[in-house]
């Protein structure tokens, strides 16, 4: 049972509920002690978007523990507010704290269609899967309004590059027309994250995502269009989502997901002081239990940066983990079958008008 919080600091319409200190910044106005400071005017903020001029757009990615080679972020920041959000620290770097302006205060890259089209004309470019939400989600609720992704969709089918998705927002079924243009090519595969099949969970972990109703109708929609789709089963969580792993594998299969995968959640960084902060307030009966099964998986610590170990842990509880999705997989038929997404059609602006004479 969630802890409802009687504390009028807590906003359950936000993850995380302060504004922790930003490494890069020398000084900073914040709250740095939230819990002693009665009388700290704590007003919910609305959200903010800050609308930015990106030089660059497409992200090459090293890390041999993720499943792409490219990836590009037309968000920075996601108002999903998604308390185990590893995403969170990279608003660092654009000058905000990982805590509640990563929820509230959202970078825009108007003009990343622009510069998609002119990375795709570029002779070295070689066509290779895009995912898009390789960071935050293409889909958060700002999306509805600005098109970014719908647009930077229409390019990758312009140029028949292929490209992957993965949202937790059931917005991603406006573009269902693209989705079953692209396809047409084979050039798209589309995931959505599910962690769990509680609902209240859901509200207090991922307050402003869509619900799991609405992500797996996400997966029935698309498997009836043969779109190639599938879900992350991720951040798992010791004591607190995975033991229904089970039923959400499940439900994903009848939905018709065709792979899955999962992670167990690692707090680096700003996150682990701010995923600390929510549990005792969310659960405070269980925190203690649930922080020692989290150190459990990543050698004693909260955080494993070791390639390999810091996805999905290492130790009794993450062997356990381990096993137990195998079981489920092989019993659900995921994973039986892998789509290659089909990068012989790829064609620049030039290209196409040469065929013309």
């Amino acid at each position: 049972m969630i802890n409802q919080v009687a504390d009028n600091r807590f906003d359950i319409s936000r993850g995380a509920q302060f504004n922790p200190k930003n490494k890069f910044l020398n000084s900073a106005y914040l709250r740095e002690h939230n819990e002693a400071i009665d009388d700290w005017e704590a007003e919910k903020r609305d959200t903010e978007y800050i609308f930015d001029h990106s030089r660059t757009i497409v992200n090459k990615v090293t890390s041999p523990d993720v499943g792409m080679t490219f990836s590009l972020n037309p968000y920075q920041g996601c108002e999903h507010g998604c308390i185990y959000c590893y995403a969170r620290n990279s608003h660092e770097y654009w000058g905000y704290s990982a805590g509640i302006d990563f929820e509230s205060r959202i970078v825009v890259k108007k003009n990343a269609p622009s510069l998609l089209r002119k990375y795709f004309d570029n002779k070295n470019w070689q066509p290779t899967t895009i995912m898009l939400s390789g960071n935050t989600d293409c889909y958060q609720p700002i999306e509805r309004k600005m098109k970014i992704t719908r647009t930077l969709l229409e390019i990758c089918l312009e140029y028949r590059n292929p490209v992957s998705i993965l949202t937790k927002n059931a917005l991603v079924l406006r573009d269902l027309d693209i989705l079953q243009d692209l396809n047409k090519y084979d050039l798209v595969s589309v995931g959505t994250s599910i962690t769990s099949t509680d609902e209240q969970l859901r509200r207090v972990m991922e307050p402003r995502t869509a619900t799991y109703k609405a992500r797996l109708k996400v997966l029935a929609t698309l498997s009836a269009n043969n779109i190639y789709t599938g879900l992350m089963n991720a951040p798992l969580i010791p004591g607190l989502n995975d033991m229904h792993m089970h039923d959400t594998l499940k439900a994903a299969s009848d939905a018709g997901a065709k792979w899955a995968g999962y992670t167990v959640v690692r707090l680096n960084g700003a996150l682990s002081g701010l995923f600390k902060d929510w549990l005792g307030k969310s659960f405070p009966d269980k925190a203690n239990k649930v922080w020692n099964q989290i150190s459990d998986c990543h050698g004693g610590k909260v955080n494993d940066s070791r390639f390999g170990n810091r996805i999905v842990g290492e130790g009794k509880f993450a062997e356990v983990i381990k096993a137990q999705f195998l079981l489920y997989c092989r019993k659900f038929n995921l994973n039986e079958e892998h789509k290659q997404l089909n990068t012989t059609l790829f064609r620049r602006v030039e290209d196409k008008q040469l065929k013309l004479f």
